[in-house]
């Protein structure tokens, strides 16, 4: 795994841990440190659960776009087996920014889909950013498409800022991929399960989210416009991205108590970000109990159930 990176607020536990890293170097035969190494570590570890039980909803959304968070193909490695990826929207190209292919969970066949960023440069640009074009969305549509087809689960993993905004997208027909991918996900006779890992960003999030089951791990974040954006529009100014990410409520506790998600996945202490591995094993459990619930629902059911979830989600409130 990556060098740990530390964001603003952890600067404590940053501090902390330099410390403890700086005393393992020293100790010896000679010079035994363990008694000192291990207060510190558990003074690191309340430090640690202080920072994380208080999160503001700006800081949620700092931890949802961490560098060393999970991203779709570090799950599809821990939780999933036999993975063929899929390329292309036999019309275009092939969009790096959504991955998916064919897989198994727990040895049966599923269809997985997602967003996928980069950690170094070179990849960012690579994966766009996790910003998908309207082929990366035609390529999800496709693979949905074959899952129906062989009666396959779909799993997707969401963690976008939004679809890319470019104008070359836009003539592609950004909009319209979109708004296909709506209407054929509601519509589909397979259990559907969304997974919001990270970032939820607005219709490029939505566009493989319309599920069955839509689990949010606890430190991601879901909603319709990015907080800085959000400041932009209603301020002029986005660096008050802070203010707009309280007033867009966008935890996932509060999408939860919005009724817009079906459950949160706990995560390790201090994030997915510093154990994909007890993040995968939180997940791989959620991910399992809710497909052997949807597998004894008869597809007419199914779709009904999904066209009621969504219809009741928007409410008017005088």
């Amino acid at each position: 795994m990556a060098t740990q990176t530390y964001l603003e607020f952890e600067k404590p536990l940053a501090d902390l841990e330099r410390k403890i890293q700086e005393l393992h170097e020293l100790s010896n035969d000679t010079l035994d440190l363990k008694t000192e190494i291990s207060k510190l570590e558990k003074k690191a570890e309340q430090v640690q659960a202080d920072i994380y039980s208080n999160l503001s909803r700006w800081q949620t959304a700092q931890v949802a776009r961490h560098i060393n968070r999970p991203f779709t193909l570090d799950y599809l490695e821990l939780i999933f087996t036999e993975f063929n990826e899929l390329h292309g929207d036999r019309n275009f190209g092939d969009d790096h920014a959504i991955v998916g292919g064919l897989a198994r969970l727990d040895g049966e066949p599923v269809m997985v889909i997602g967003h996928q960023k980069g950690r170094d440069t070179k990849e960012k640009v690579f994966r766009n950013f996790g910003m998908p074009n309207p082929e990366g969305y035609r390529k999800a549509l496709r693979l949905m498409e074959m899952a129906e087809r062989f009666k396959l689960p779909i799993i997707t993993f969401v963690d976008t800022p939004g679809a890319f905004p470019g104008i070359g997208a836009e003539e592609r027909g950004q909009a319209e991929a979109i708004a296909r991918n709506l209407r054929e996900m509601s519509r589909l006779t397979v259990p559907i399960i969304v997974v919001i890992t990270g970032e939820g960003g607005s219709g490029g999030a939505l566009a493989i989210a319309v599920g069955d089951r839509i689990l949010m791990l606890e430190h991601s974040v879901y909603a319709v416009i990015s907080p800085e954006g959000c400041a932009a529009i209603l301020w002029s100014d986005g660096t008050k991205g802070e203010q707009a990410a309280e007033a867009l409520k966008l935890t996932a506790k509060d999408i939860k108590a919005l009724e817009v998600i079906d459950e949160i996945v706990k995560e390790p202490l201090g994030g997915a970000h510093r154990d994909h591995e007890t993040m995968a094993k939180n997940l791989h459990q959620a991910l399992a109990r809710n497909l052997k619930e949807l597998r004894k629902i008869p597809a007419e059911q199914l779709i009904e159930e999904r066209y009621q979830k969504f219809r009741k989600m928007s409410r008017f409130v005088e």
